[in-house]
Protein backbone atom coordinates (compact mmCIF):
# COMPACT_ATOMS: atom_id res chain seq x y z
CA UNK A 1 0.00 0.00 0.00
CA UNK A 2 1.05 3.61 -0.56
CA UNK A 3 0.68 5.97 2.40
CA UNK A 4 -0.51 9.48 1.49
CA UNK A 5 -0.48 12.40 3.92
CA UNK A 6 -3.69 14.27 3.16
CA UNK A 7 -3.41 16.77 6.02
CA UNK A 8 -1.44 17.22 9.21
CA UNK A 9 -1.74 14.06 11.26
CA UNK A 10 -3.98 12.26 8.75
CA UNK A 11 -2.80 9.62 6.27
CA UNK A 12 -4.70 7.30 3.96
CA UNK A 13 -3.58 4.09 2.29
CA UNK A 14 -4.13 3.62 -1.44
CA UNK A 15 -3.36 0.70 -3.74
CA UNK A 16 0.30 0.00 -4.48
CA UNK A 17 1.86 0.97 -7.81
CA UNK A 18 3.45 3.77 -9.82
CA UNK A 19 0.08 5.46 -10.38
CA UNK A 20 -0.51 5.72 -6.63
CA UNK A 21 3.06 6.89 -6.03
CA UNK A 22 2.45 9.70 -8.52
CA UNK A 23 -0.79 10.60 -6.73
CA UNK A 24 1.11 10.71 -3.42
CA UNK A 25 3.84 12.90 -4.92
CA UNK A 26 1.23 15.22 -6.41
CA UNK A 27 -0.43 15.72 -3.02
CA UNK A 28 2.67 15.81 -0.84
CA UNK A 29 5.17 17.58 -3.12
CA UNK A 30 3.52 19.32 -6.08
CA UNK A 31 0.53 20.84 -4.30
CA UNK A 32 2.46 22.52 -1.45
CA UNK A 33 5.04 23.87 -3.90
CA UNK A 34 2.85 25.08 -6.76
CA UNK A 35 -0.57 25.40 -5.10
CA UNK A 36 0.26 26.63 -1.60
CA UNK A 37 -2.67 26.64 0.83
CA UNK A 38 -4.70 24.40 -1.46
CA UNK A 39 -7.17 22.02 0.15
CA UNK A 40 -7.49 18.40 -0.90
CA UNK A 41 -11.05 17.46 -1.82
CA UNK A 42 -10.75 14.09 -3.53
CA UNK A 43 -8.28 11.27 -4.12
CA UNK A 44 -9.18 8.36 -6.37
CA UNK A 45 -7.74 4.91 -5.81
CA UNK A 46 -7.48 2.21 -8.45
CA UNK A 47 -8.33 -0.48 -5.90
CA UNK A 48 -10.88 1.01 -3.51
CA UNK A 49 -11.99 3.77 -5.93
CA UNK A 50 -12.65 6.19 -3.06
CA UNK A 51 -9.33 6.98 -1.45
CA UNK A 52 -10.53 10.24 0.13
CA UNK A 53 -13.48 12.57 -0.37
CA UNK A 54 -14.29 15.78 1.53
CA UNK A 55 -18.02 15.74 0.79
CA UNK A 56 -18.73 18.84 2.87
CA UNK A 57 -16.25 21.03 0.97
CA UNK A 58 -17.36 19.60 -2.37
CA UNK A 59 -20.97 20.40 -1.48
CA UNK A 60 -20.01 23.95 -0.50
CA UNK A 61 -18.40 24.33 -3.93
CA UNK A 62 -21.59 23.02 -5.56
CA UNK A 63 -20.37 19.75 -6.99
CA UNK A 64 -20.83 16.17 -5.93
CA UNK A 65 -18.73 13.13 -6.78
CA UNK A 66 -21.11 10.58 -8.22
CA UNK A 67 -19.30 8.54 -10.87
CA UNK A 68 -15.84 7.50 -9.76
CA UNK A 69 -14.86 6.25 -13.22
CA UNK A 70 -15.19 9.74 -14.68
CA UNK A 71 -13.43 11.55 -11.84
CA UNK A 72 -9.88 12.88 -12.07
CA UNK A 73 -7.32 11.27 -9.76
CA UNK A 74 -6.93 14.29 -7.47
CA UNK A 75 -9.05 17.40 -6.86
CA UNK A 76 -7.58 20.39 -5.03
CA UNK A 77 -9.19 23.71 -4.18
CA UNK A 78 -7.27 26.99 -3.97
CA UNK A 79 -9.65 29.24 -2.05
CA UNK A 80 -7.92 32.62 -2.50
CA UNK A 81 -7.93 32.17 -6.30
CA UNK A 82 -11.26 30.30 -6.41
CA UNK A 83 -9.58 27.52 -8.45
CA UNK A 84 -10.71 23.95 -8.61
CA UNK A 85 -7.65 22.04 -9.82
CA UNK A 86 -8.22 18.64 -11.43
CA UNK A 87 -5.18 16.38 -11.65
CA UNK A 88 -4.84 13.32 -13.85
CA UNK A 89 -1.96 11.14 -12.63
CA UNK A 90 -0.90 9.31 -15.75
CA UNK A 91 2.18 7.11 -15.79
CA UNK A 92 1.69 5.44 -19.16
CA UNK A 93 -0.22 7.86 -21.42
CA UNK A 94 0.19 11.41 -22.68
CA UNK A 95 -1.48 14.62 -21.52
CA UNK A 96 -5.22 15.12 -21.11
CA UNK A 97 -6.75 14.87 -24.59
CA UNK A 98 -9.79 16.73 -25.88
CA UNK A 99 -12.16 13.82 -25.17
CA UNK A 100 -11.05 13.66 -21.54
CA UNK A 101 -11.19 17.44 -21.18
CA UNK A 102 -14.81 17.39 -22.39
CA UNK A 103 -15.67 14.64 -19.85
CA UNK A 104 -14.20 16.73 -17.04
CA UNK A 105 -15.92 19.85 -18.31
CA UNK A 106 -19.26 18.02 -18.21
CA UNK A 107 -18.64 16.98 -14.59
CA UNK A 108 -17.45 20.41 -13.45
CA UNK A 109 -19.09 22.74 -15.98
CA UNK A 110 -20.72 24.84 -13.27
CA UNK A 111 -17.30 25.94 -11.98
CA UNK A 112 -15.98 29.29 -13.24
CA UNK A 113 -12.44 28.13 -14.01
CA UNK A 114 -11.43 24.61 -15.04
CA UNK A 115 -7.74 23.77 -14.68
CA UNK A 116 -6.60 20.29 -15.71
CA UNK A 117 -3.07 19.13 -14.88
Amino acid sequence: MVSVKIKEGHHIQISPGKHSELIRDTIEQMAPRFLPNSTLIYVGDTGEKWGYYDQELAGNLLFNVQQHGKMPDVILYVEDKKWLVLVESVTSHGPVDSKRYIELEELFGNMNELICL
